[in-house]
């Protein structure tokens, strides 16, 4: 029907030309609207295989969840807070710098830091990630790319390798308003 912009089942790949895990920096930024609700969908995912995958995402249940399983869990973060506002933008920073001695991975949403995890996995200091790997990357498609495909719309999808960047460098809270 005209005025739907559901994309259920397209995806794009990259592959980045140089492998950066011994870079422990990077960020990614995203504005995202849902457009189904309780079923896995897959943003991002970086993989080599089902047993070295990075993936962000809102799983089965709406909450948002961004892990890296290198044959166990190196980062897993899921929300407390569920994502069920199917006519709202989010805006989604997620800014790592594990070059430090007590890593903590920052997830920010519309502009606001997410503190609440029911899961609360970070990386150790120094911790090679998939996601700068010279790996496939995938936005809006699992890493099989057949299926938990993103259901929605994404806009203004970055990935910044080397640097670490929190929700400020990406947009600002309007004074009069209050939105992000």
């Amino acid at each position: 029907k005209q005025g739907d912009l559901l994309m259920a089942s397209t995806y794009l790949t990259r592959t980045f030309g140089t492998d950066n895990s011994g870079v422990y920096k990077w960020t990614y930024s995203f504005w995202i609207k849902r457009a189904a609700l309780g079923t896995s969908q897959d943003i991002t995912t970086a993989a080599v295989d089902g047993n070295n995958v990075g993936v962000i995402r809102f799983n089965s249940t709406d909450v948002f969840e961004i892990y890296d399983y290198q044959s166990a869990y190196k980062l897993r973060k899921v929300t407390n807070r569920v994502f069920r506002d199917t006519s709202a933008w989010y805006h989604i920073v997620i800014s790592n710098d594990n070059s430090v001695s007590s890593p903590v991975l920052g997830l920010y949403i519309n502009g606001v830091q997410e503190t609440s995890f029911s899961t609360d996995t970070n990386y150790t200091q120094n911790q090679a990630t998939i996601f700068n790997k010279n790996i496939g990357n995938k936005i809006g498609s699992n890493y099989n790319a057949g299926s938990s495909f993103f259901n929605g719309s994404m806009s203004h999808f970055h990935f910044i390798d080397g640097t670490a960047y929190d929700a400020s460098a990406f947009g600002e809270t309007d004074a009069t308003t209050g939105e992000w």
